[in-house]
């Protein structure tokens, strides 16, 4: 007979868990969140538009704002927009940054060309490329001053491609 009452009351006990806990669980279900972030029902905005909301509740009137359009510009050898141009430089040419211009070498072994004996900042490793210092591919260049660039590693008879970003001139 105990052993009958420890199975009784245990099937209880457990039974009794199993029905609180879907009653806890309903509770939860009711408080999560009916929509997604960037949907209609809850869509996402911009910091502008918060501000220019804010600035139209406070000034009283509703303003009719014309959106800008995107600026379609396009220069050939002596790029000066922010748009990635790929450029192809055969061996003997180097390819000379604008003050502010970004590099990356993608194919090819490049070395850096600078007319000072200040060089190149290699902004994926963190570090200074000196005249004639080899550059590895696949890492973001900046040229803080005109009259640096990169040219084909000497001896080397395969063209580099570079991704550009801002103002150079071919060599």
């Amino acid at each position: 007979m105990k052993t009958v009452w420890k199975v009784m009351s245990a099937t209880v006990v457990i039974g009794g868990s199993i029905w609180a806990g879907s009653l806890l669980n309903l509770t939860a279900e009711g408080s999560s969140v009916t929509g997604q972030p960037g949907t209609a029902d809850d869509p996402v905005v911009t910091k502008s538009y918060v501000d220019q909301a804010i600035q139209q509740a406070l000034k009283g009137g509703v303003t009719t704002t014309k959106p800008s359009a995107p600026s379609t510009s396009s220069s050939k050898g002596g790029g000066s927009t922010d748009a990635i141009e790929v450029v192809t430089v055969e061996p003997g040419q180097t390819l000379i940054a604008a003050a502010g211009a970004e590099f990356v070498v993608r194919a090819g072994k490049a070395v850096i060309y600078s007319i000072d004996a200040d060089g190149v900042t290699d902004l994926t490793d963190g570090v200074d490329i000196k005249n004639g210092g080899a550059v590895t591919n696949n890492h973001l260049l900046s040229f803080p001053r005109d009259g640096r660039g990169v040219q084909v590693q000497a001896g080397n008879k395969y063209s580099l491609t570079v991704l550009v970003r801002g103002g150079y001139s071919l060599k």
